[in-house]
């Protein structure tokens, strides 16, 4: 079965899609909230804050979807910090790497220290 959606419905949707704003419930919040000069000190309270109206947010997907899209490295977005969202872009790209070369992990692992490592109990010796 295929759904078809008239071009008023299509607009509409993405209407929706552009305005989510406009739904955010930071906007009736002071914007300094959410762009602390440091995750220090006052600074933690401050993002402590930001997540709390982040967490009571309806388009917090939204918002981190904007974020993580449009590479914004300052502030809080989406309930998550710079440094929250820099991690989860690397897992991402990790995931989407091992998903491309999928045998190339599991030989690593495979292989005796595999992966430069030692495993416990394993001791250097000197020849």
């Amino acid at each position: 079965m295929v759904v078809t959606r008239l071009p008023a419905q299509r607009a509409a949707l993405e209407e929706e899609r552009r305005d989510w704003w406009q739904l955010a419930a930071c906007r009736e919040t002071d914007p300094e909230l959410f762009f602390p000069v440091t995750a220090r000190g006052p600074g933690a309270g401050e993002i402590a804050q930001a997540k709390a109206v982040c967490a009571t947010c309806q388009v917090r997907r939204q918002c981190l979807q904007y974020a993580l899209a449009t590479h914004q490295v300052d502030g809080v977005w989406g309930g998550t910090t710079e440094d929250e969202r820099r991690l989860h872009v690397r897992r991402e790209r990790e995931r989407k790497q091992q998903r491309e070369r999928p045998g190339v992990a599991r030989q690593r692992r495979a292989e005796p220290g595999g992966g430069g490592g030692r495993g416990a109990g394993a001791r250097i010796r000197s020849v």
